[in-house]
């Protein structure tokens, strides 16, 4: 895995290093999210497969906030991609919430896998439901992060208040299964793939025992808010250890986006190279076998496709824009 991960050196940012031989030189650098979650790992790997296969480009993986950090990134017009959710990304591509400060040009690259809510907390700190989170110590998610956006959403929908009806705390996922093994939190919210590692290593845990809080019923409530951007999904109980039935939770999805400035070409390298080395992805994390052509479309990416992604799923049949 550590041969996979390569991170950025520069905490400025990089930059199109030019033109030798008519070949395109691209220093990229990959936004992903916290060490504890899906998108670190994945990144890693895909900044591998890219540096690897396509000419002229080196690619590095950044530790990020998460979707939120990482579509400031995307609008400071250098060369990333990132990773984000898609109720993020429309919020930068409109301009609001998090993103009042102005409209994000982000493209999506392509839909890449189902994002789930997890509410976690442990056997003992007495939450069985969402309404017992009143009144607890609660973490919401990094600043930064799409957990933060969705994990708001899911409690304003459960008909709570995220300011006045709990204790809370804005760790990510790595530090919120700390937290809760110390005591020092009731419950946390992450939105990622499965298996996330941290909180594996939380279900594993001697003398710990995992509860994992259905909230499936805030999907409806979200929905017609924010738009049809969420579903009506499950964990199931085979997922993390100690789980006692299957998790009706919350779903988004998540994307690879750019910002519109990135060359076509480049664009069109990197979403033919990830499918082309999907398999050396699958070694990486699996939720990578969820890198599929049946899940490209305008639906569910929301914000338009880069020029150079609609040109290989125009190759592949995909009619999109």
């Amino acid at each position: 895995m550590q041969s996979l991960i390569r991170f950025a050196a520069v905490a400025a940012g990089v930059a199109i290093a030019g033109v030798a031989g008519g070949q395109e030189k691209i220093n990229l650098s990959i936004a992903t999210g916290g060490t504890g979650g899906v998108y670190y790992p994945l990144g890693g790997g895909v900044a591998a497969v890219l540096s690897k296969y396509v000419p002229g480009m080196q690619a590095t993986a950044e530790v990020t906030g998460g979707s939120v950090a990482n579509l400031q990134l995307i609008a400071s017009g250098k060369p990333y991609i990132a990773f984000s959710m898609v109720d993020a990304g429309l919020d930068a591509y409109n301009g609001v919430d998090k993103f009042k400060s102005g409209k994000v040009p982000v493209r999506t690259l392509m839909v890449l896998y189902p994002n789930r809510m997890h509410v976690v907390s442990i056997e003992g700190a007495g939450i069985s439901k969402m309404a017992d989170l009143k009144g607890k110590r609660v973490s919401t998610g990094s600043p930064g992060s799409a957990t933060e956006v969705m994990a708001f959403r899911v409690i304003e929908a459960s008909g709570l208040d995220k300011d006045k009806d709990m204790k809370r705390e804005r760790l990510g996922v790595a530090e919120s299964v700390n937290a809760i093994k110390d005591r020092k939190i009731d419950a946390f919210f992450w939105v990622g793939g499965l298996p996330t590692a941290s909180i594996t290593d939380l279900a594993a845990t001697p003398g710990v025992k995992i509860k994992m809080i259905d909230h499936a019923e805030a999907v409806k409530g979200m929905n017609k808010k924010y738009g049809n951007l969420y579903i009506e999904d499950v964990i199931p109980k085979s997922t993390y250890s100690g789980m006692d039935a299957d998790n009706k939770n919350a779903t988004v999805w998540n994307t690879l986006v750019t910002n519109a400035s990135m060359s076509d070409k480049a664009a069109y390298d990197i979403v033919k190279t990830i499918f082309d080395k999907k398999a050396e992805l699958v070694t990486v994390h699996k939720e990578a076998e969820n890198f599929d052509l049946k899940y490209q479309s305008n639906d569910a990416a929301v914000i338009p496709f880069h020029p150079g992604a609609i040109k290989y799923f125009a190759e592949k049949g995909i009619k999109l824009k």
